[in-house]
């Protein structure tokens, strides 16, 4: 790198600046409009971040640097979302216990940021597992349960003995955990859940108050999932069932009551509550079995099976609630506890799943409705009923009115508003988590610990594993459980679950408002000074789970008059994401199942033949061949067998993770470049919403353009760094327009988050400010100061070289006159029949006519039109002219 331009020491200087001066504090101001920008909190494992991670914290850091300078007082906090079965994980592994793998884990995701060159108000920072925040976090708990949000219900959960706790379905892939590949089961067991579907209109209908992209909307109100439809009851056939307390009613929730007198049987859910009681006894072995192997199956994989679909039949019967004719009833791992009523009545003539099910086993098909043929498939549309008596003759709208009328007047049912969404299951049976704080008295009653004495802290612990039972680690530990009620004098058990990881995740944001309050979690003024957040950045990958559960906590705080706004994300921005590289191997010979390919990690081992490393930018084929054995493994981790080197391996591009071995370290990015490079870098790789492959051969461009930018400012001959090449005044007239297009630009660029398009304008300014002369000092100061977002560092130093002795994160942004931002010119693309066929230079006054005019006699249209008269001219003022012919 040039010897004028020392990345390390100017980098290693203004860190070190900010770290003593705290630049970025903030504190609460009413006299400046706030601006509250916030990353979504990271959980600091032990691998560090690597390349992929920085994009959306860069981003926010060049908006909030931004922002600042624009007059506001902004808020860019950081902490740790740190509590979770990752470390827990760690522990058992290692025998280090997971408070010191956090300790350690948060040091170095510090330094990470720190090294990148954040404006972090670190005297905000917080930690999830800090008992100062355990304590809030079990405070609001408190709150959820007095508002009968919270209560202890048995539910079936996947249940990872390996793991020796229950996973979410999103972490159950193929019956394995995710983590690990465990096998996983279906048990019932008693567990704390949270009422969330009490919101369920809210968290729907409240996202037309917030500016998110419409994909994460979407998401959102599928996740919830509701559905206007009515309840059915059919009534079990008496003597039909396996059990005498088999005479209750089953219930089914459908959107198409239309179809009534087309269901020919129902389908419960393997974990239906009536299973066990209907079965006959003939049928018990069958049924049992059934219910057992679809307990290994998680929820997602049963939803997305394409396959053919299985069941079994109970023996027992339901009467019709209509004809009163017996229905078969069965079971079938195709309909699910956790949505609707967990049975459906199936009518497969007008619906696909249970037409293949009806086809599978020998089924009555009954066409209820027009328009589809039984024997090509299910009709699934709406059309004009037959076959159904009163409904006969009734188009779909009218006969489901009608038929939800008659169940209502019958006692058999009605119109009803239906959930996908179920409540939230709020337990874990690790140790790694925040304790409940409730005692279990010895009367059957639960109990809240006192206000007065949270939080409730773990106990230490020394052996993390589990047991293997449906019993967590915290059961191991009586000398904690067995606790006296303060209030009541009884003899008490604590709760041996935890939280999951989602409860810090939950409320943090509020805490960053006021974090070393210790008489409330946040106060009043604080609260309506900073919230709601404005900005709020992360992956796409959270749109459901912690958006949903973040936002449910935030509607209960706003009905306790904890908070004033009734969301707590105004703005959302989805970073795409930065891909790796991995190599891979697919072989029928060598491995059974094709999509189980060998992975080779680190990518410099990959090579051409075994003397030349494989280059990306040579633009052959993606393919090369292994030569280290030692670094070829299977997917599942296994070495692979020595004597298959040599085997053709092909580059893919795919979501960076340690498993795959495709991971970039910054730390490594940094010493070579620079942070102010590999910021620029990333920012630079396309729109920020859009994913991009990773090319470390790319940088060396982007570090060219900072050595312009340093020998723009500090003169490329003036050693000692003087100014001696700059010139008082505003420069040339060219220069002038050039310095107000380029703040005009990138302040619009910068408003709408077009950073890629910013750095743009900033390096065309670089490259032609010299064109017409030398650099004037107005030009100098502008481009550092729109630089210092982005190259906070390298700003720095050009500011302070420039003579100024206050640093750059409370300058006033730079503006310009509108008038010098105008072009004296205009190119003007044109096109026959919207391709390009050639441009032309215009005056910026020019007029439509006159424009009209060049264009038809341009000389390259002229050829390309052959004499041809258009029969349009398509003109947008001052963009486009396009002749359609």
């Amino acid at each position: 790198m040039s010897t004028f331009y020392d990345h390390q020491s100017i980098e290693k200087k203004w860190q070190a600046y900010w770290r003593e001066t705290r630049p970025f504090r903030a504190d609460r101001d009413p006299a400046k409009p706030k601006y509250y920008v916030l990353d979504m909190f990271p959980y600091p494992s032990g691998a560090g971040l690597h390349v992929g991670h920085p994009k959306g914290y860069i981003a926010t850091d060049i908006l909030s640097r931004y922002k600042r300078m624009c007059g506001f007082n902004v808020l860019h906090p950081m902490g740790w979302d740190a509590f979770g079965l990752p470390a827990e994980q760690y522990a058992i592994e290692t025998g280090t216990h997971p408070r010191e793998t956090t300790r350690r884990n948060i040091q170095n995701f510090k330094r990470q940021f720190q090294a990148l060159g954040m404006d972090y108000d670190w005297s905000r920072e917080i930690d999830t597992t800090d008992p100062a925040y355990v304590r809030w976090t079990q405070w609001i708990f408190r709150k959820l349960y007095e508002r009968g949000l919270a209560y202890l219900a048995e539910a079936p959960v996947n249940w990872c003995p390996a793991l020796g706790t229950v996973l979410a379905n999103e972490e159950v892939i193929d019956g394995k955990s995710e983590r690990g590949g465990h096998p996983v089961v279906r048990v019932p067991m008693r567990q704390w859940m949270l009422r969330i579907t009490a919101y369920a209109d809210r968290l729907i209908d409240d996202l037309a108050l917030v500016d998110w992209p419409e994909s994460i909307k979407r998401m959102q109100r599928e996740w919830v999932g509701r559905s206007e439809g009515a309840r059915i009851f059919f009534q079990i056939e008496d003597g039909t069932a396996g059990s005498r307390e088999a005479t209750q009613a089953i219930e089914v929730f459908t959107t198409r009551s239309d179809t009534v007198f087309g269901a020919t049987y129902l389908v419960l859910a393997p974990e239906h509550a009536a299973v066990s009681a209907i079965t006959t006894p003939d049928r018990r072995a069958d049924v049992e079995a059934y219910v057992e192997d679809a307990s290994r199956r998680s929820e997602r994989v049963r939803v997305a099976d394409l396959g053919e679909k299985t069941g079994v039949f109970t023996g027992a019967f339901a009467s019709h609630p209509v004809t009163g004719q017996p229905l078969p009833i069965w079971i079938a791992d195709y309909v699910l506890a956790t949505y609707g009523t967990g049975a459906i009545m199936a009518v497969p003539a007008h619906d696909t799943r249970d037409y293949a099910f009806a086809k599978r086993f020998g089924l009555p098909i009954v066409t209820v409705v027009s328009g589809g043929d039984p024997a090509t498939g299910a009709f699934v549309g709406e059309g004009t009923n037959v076959n159904s008596g009163f409904l006969n003759g009734l188009a779909t709208p009218d006969a489901k009115q009608r038929m939800n009328d008659w169940l209502a007047e019958h006692g058999k049912g009605g119109k009803t508003i239906q959930y996908k969404l179920r409540d939230w299951l709020f337990s874990r049976q690790r140790y790694w988590g925040e304790p409940f704080p409730v005692l279990h008295c010895e009367d059957g009653t639960i109990q809240l610990v006192p206000e007065a004495d949270l939080p409730v802290l773990l106990p230490e612990l020394e052996d993390f594993r589990p047991s293997g039972e449906c019993e967590p680690p915290l059961a191991r530990v009586r000398e904690w459980i067995e606790v006296t009620d303060p209030e009541t004098g009884q003899r008490a058990l604590r709760d041996t679950n935890t939280m999951p990881q989602w409860a810090g995740s939950c409320w943090y944001y509020l805490r960053f408002c006021d974090p070393h309050n210790d008489q409330e979690p946040w106060s009043t003024d604080a609260e309506r000074y900073w919230m709601p957040v404005d900005l709020y950045v992360g992956g796409a990958e959270h749109a459901v789970l912690h958006l949903l559960y973040a936002r449910f906590w935030h509607k209960v705080m706003y009905d306790l008059g904890l908070v004033h706004t009734p969301e707590p994300f105004q703005k959302l921005l989805n970073p795409g994401m930065i891909l790796g590289h991995s190599y891979r191997y697919f072989d029928n010979n060598v491995s059974d199942d094709p999509s189980f390919p060998v992975r080779v990690y680190p990518a410099s081992d990959v090579r051409v033949d075994a003397e030349t490393p494989l280059h990306r930018e040579t633009g052959e084929e993606l393919k090369a061949r292994w030569v280290a054995s030692t670094d070829v493994r299977w997917q599942d981790g296994t070495p692979m067998h020595p004597t298959l080197e040599g085997l053709v391996l092909t580059e893919v591009t795919e979501k960076m993770s340690k498993s795959r071995g495709n991971v970039v370290n910054p730390d490594e990015i940094i010493a070579e470049y620079g942070a102010d490079a590999m910021r620029l870098y990333e920012m630079f790789m396309g729109p920020l919403d859009k994913g991009a492959p990773w090319s470390s051969e790319s940088i060396p461009g982007v570090v060219r353009f900072l050595q312009r930018a340093f020998r723009l400012v500090r003169g490329g001959t003036e050693h000692d760094g003087s100014v001696a090449s700059l010139i008082d005044g505003q420069g040339t007239p060219n220069q002038a327009r050039l310095t107000a297009r380029t703040i005009q630009g990138v302040t619009q660029d910068l408003e709408a988050m077009r950073l890629n398009t910013a750095i743009a304008k900033l390096m065309v300014m670089a490259r032609d400010l010299t064109k017409d002369g030398p650099v004037p000092r107005a030009s100098a100061e502008a481009f550092v100061l729109l630089l210092s977002p982005f190259a906070p560092h390298l700003a720095e130093e050009l500011w302070e070289g420039m003579g100024h002795t206050t640093g750059l994160a409370h300058q006033a942004w730079p503006t310009c006159d509108p008038a010098l931002a105008v072009p004296e010119e205009l190119t003007i693309p044109l096109q026959i029949n919207g391709k390009l066929r050639s441009t032309m230079q215009v005056s910026a006054d020019a007029g439509e006519d006159d424009i009209l005019e060049r264009a038809r006699n341009d000389a390259r249209m002229q050829e390309w039109l052959k004499g041809a008269t258009p029969r349009r001219v398509i003109y947008v003022e001052k963009k486009l002219v396009n002749f359609v012919v």
